[in-house]
């Protein structure tokens, strides 16, 4: 528990599945953690186990947010830099699953889709980037979906919104070329989730599996950038 000793990370969509077990897997690697997300009492939950898991040598903080708005996310990321310093991660974990057929005409569920999994992870990368910029080193984690590989009939908009995950991380990538900052774009395949609770016809990863390669990419040595990671059910 010593590879990420004295580096804070943020974690959005914290409170539960993929985004608890990332949180839990950095904070047992010494990283501080913040945690995000709509839900408080279960980041106080998430945030207890995490105190707990490491005898209390890291340090924890839960922020309420709404990833959809932008003020919010601003907040976020403030509130992380003046309790815990500069922010070395920001893991673009939350997302939302709705209804995503076009056919269906559940517009709301499209809105909802384009305000979390695309405006929150731009919003977040907006409010981090300028500080790790001006230090050069960082590392944004954008996790994404085999949904933004592949489409089905029934996931249009939602593989939508992950397309356009992918094409922000690849670009970003790009942009901040030889710039000290890195990026990685995480594609998971089928989760034992929340969101993934409807759909039980085939085996599923576990989140701690996702957990685990976002910290593969992180401890990677500075000049190493992972940009992208795809992990499926064998």
């Amino acid at each position: 528990m010593n590879k990420l000793q004295g580096k804070t990370a943020i974690v959005t969509g914290a409170s539960t599945g993929i985004g608890a077990a990332i949180a839990k897997e950095l904070a047992r690697e010494g990283a501080n953690i913040v945690l995000a997300a709509r839900g408080l009492e279960k980041l106080d939950e998430v945030k207890n186990e995490i105190i707990e898991q490491t005898n209390g040598k890291v340090k924890v903080i839960a922020v309420q947010t709404d990833m959809s708005v932008q003020t919010d996310v601003n907040k976020l990321v403030e509130k992380a830099q003046a309790d815990l310093g500069v922010v070395d991660f920001f893991v673009n974990n939350a997302g939302q699953m709705r209804t995503a057929t076009i056919r269906s005409g559940r517009v709301e569920d499209w809105e909802q889709m384009i305000d979390v999994n695309i405006k929150g992870v731009l919003y977040g990368i907006h409010a981090v980037l300028p500080s790790m910029l001006d230090r050069s080193t960082g590392h944004i984690i954008n996790i994404a979906s085999v949904s933004g590989l592949e489409v089905t009939k029934t996931s249009t908009v939602y593989s939508a919104t992950k397309y356009a995950v992918r094409a922000i991380s690849t670009g970003l990538e790009k942009e901040l070329a030889r710039r000290g900052v890195r990026v990685t774009n995480v594609s998971p395949g089928m989760v034992d989730t929340r969101l993934s609770s409807t759909h039980t016809d085939r085996k599923k990863l576990e989140a701690t599996d996702i957990a685990k390669a976002v910290v593969y990419a992180v401890t990677q040595p500075d000049y190493v950038n992972v940009n992208e990671i795809t992990v499926r059910p064998v």
